[in-house]
């Protein structure tokens, strides 16, 4: 059977819950005088959290896009040769690897806010400490302590916006995700495009610099309080209660006192890959792995591949993409709301995996081809990109929906920290137009895994989505 079949066909009270009228522009009442969690009217703490969520990727967007222009200004005082240039290209994205796998198995046991302040502790502290390195070695280590304290945040923060967010707008927040991520990153971008060269140690005050939007996150995170979901889940009830009560009011109930999971059932790894979890579990890995890998690849080392295709003279080509990954960002969020989120990860795959296509066959003399087709993927990635802060936090029940999300975010991270160490070694290697082509591969796998798996969340609670 489909998980659109399933999807159709719920069971025992969520049934009930489906099958009952609602108006869709009001809270679905689960009698005269409450509304579950699912519906409650977005308010001011909703805000708060997202902000907080936000800030956090913004950081990570940050101190991921200052790597590539930094890795050229520190080559001309430490001559780096492609081995070190992919390790600490890559340095990040092996932390956020082990980091979420850590952080999400110890968030679905100890909790969710305890891991929403440590990680952003690390970040910080790692951040500053990048301007007094004086290795490569060096450098590496704390580029991944830095993805170590990325890795449980992307586990944590998905997981509590999901936990605390209505349906109505779980989607737009969650995919709002990408956007400030992206502009995170593409303010990294332009900060290196004018600073990196200014001086012998601008790598350095370009790199800690992204201990600023740590240092102002952590500080605001102080006070969170923890998930109600989590804690409901683990039999703790009256501090959930007392946590809902305070926030959203004494006519609002926790969906958790009906998931099909009883208070105190038992998460872990293990659980991702009983009978009734294991596809969406692969599915979840599968697609982040297929998206990620061309986009931190060709990112990290945007200027590289600028020159390979000879747009680095005065082009403008890279301010031109910043730009187009900033509008793909917020076009996402968008077609996030208009279209189903199955349609629109399957037809994303498609027109990536045709640009790049395009861009592995086109003649390096096509240079106004080339941009246009670069452009199209940078769009269309960007825009798709939104879809990998909802698709893992809807496909999992709340026991183990940090260590479903963490196990998705880490596999997708060695994947790409493997894409990015290879790619400068596969242009080196290879050239530019195969390594185009085998990562327009990647991309076509994305789609066949979507097609086959992706299931259709959109319109469900977060209960009936993640017991599908």
């Amino acid at each position: 059977m489909s998980d659109q079949d399933l999807l159709a066909r719920p069971s025992g009270l969520a049934s009930a819950r489906a099958a009952a009228p609602a108006h869709p522009q009001q809270p679905h009442r689960a009698n005269g005088n409450t509304v579950s969690l699912d519906d409650v009217p977005l308010n001011k703490f909703h805000i708060k959290i997202a902000g907080l969520t936000f800030g956090a990727h913004f950081t990570e967007g940050f101190a991921l896009g200052t790597i590539g222009y930094a890795l050229a200004s520190l080559n001309k005082q430490m001559p780096l040769d492609a081995f070190w240039q992919g390790m600490i290209g890559s340095s990040a994205l092996m932390g956020i690897f082990v980091g979420s796998l850590v952080f999400g198995w110890l968030s679905d046991r100890m909790g969710r806010q305890r891991i929403f302040l440590l990680s952003f502790l690390i970040i910080t502290l790692a951040a500053f400490a990048q301007f007094y390195v004086s290795s490569p070695a060096m450098l590496c280590a704390l580029r991944v302590l830095i993805g170590f304290g990325m890795g449980g945040d992307f586990a944590v923060g998905h997981a509590i916006l999901a936990e605390f967010s209505p349906r109505k707008h779980r989607g737009t927040l969650l995919g709002s995700f990408s956007v400030i991520w992206t502009i995170g990153y593409v303010v990294a971008n332009v900060l290196g495009l004018y600073y990196a060269d200014t001086s012998p140690d601008a790598w350095r005050w370009l790199l800690a610099s992204a201990g600023v939007p740590a240092l102002a996150v952590l500080v605001m995170r102080i006070g969170t309080p923890e998930s109600p979901r989590w804690l409901h889940g683990k039999g703790r009830v009256a501090e959930a209660q007392a946590i809902v009560l305070k926030y959203f009011g004494p006519n609002v109930t926790i969906d958790g006192a009906h998931d099909d999971h009883a208070p105190g059932a038992q998460g872990g790894f293990a659980r991702l890959f009983e009978a009734d979890l294991i596809r969406r579990t692969i599915f979840n890995c599968a697609f982040f792995v297929c998206l990620v890998i061309p986009y931190f690849a060709i990112y990290t080392f945007l200027p590289s591949i600028l020159k390979a295709i000879h747009l680095d003279n005065g082009s403008g080509a890279d301010f031109l993409l910043n730009g187009f990954l900033v509008i793909g960002a917020l076009l996402g969020i968008w077609l996030t709301i208009k279209l189903s989120r199955r349609a629109f990860l399957i037809g994303s795959f498609a027109v990536t995996c045709v640009s790049l296509l395009a861009l592995s066959v086109l003649p390096e003399s096509a240079a106004l081809w080339m941009i246009v087709a670069f452009g199209v993927f940078t769009l269309t990635m960007s825009a798709f990109s939104n879809l990998v802060g909802v698709f893992p936090p809807e496909c999992f029940p709340t026991e183990v929906r940090a260590c479903g999300v963490g196990l998705a975010i880490a596999c997708s991270r060695l994947g790409s920290a493997v894409g990015t160490f290879l790619l400068p070694l596969g242009i080196a290697q290879l050239g530019f137009h195969s390594t185009m082509l085998a990562l327009a591969a990647v991309l076509l796998v994305g789609m066949i895994v979507s097609i086959a798996w992706a299931p259709e969340t959109k319109h469900l609670t977060l209960n009936q989505a993640s017991g599908m």
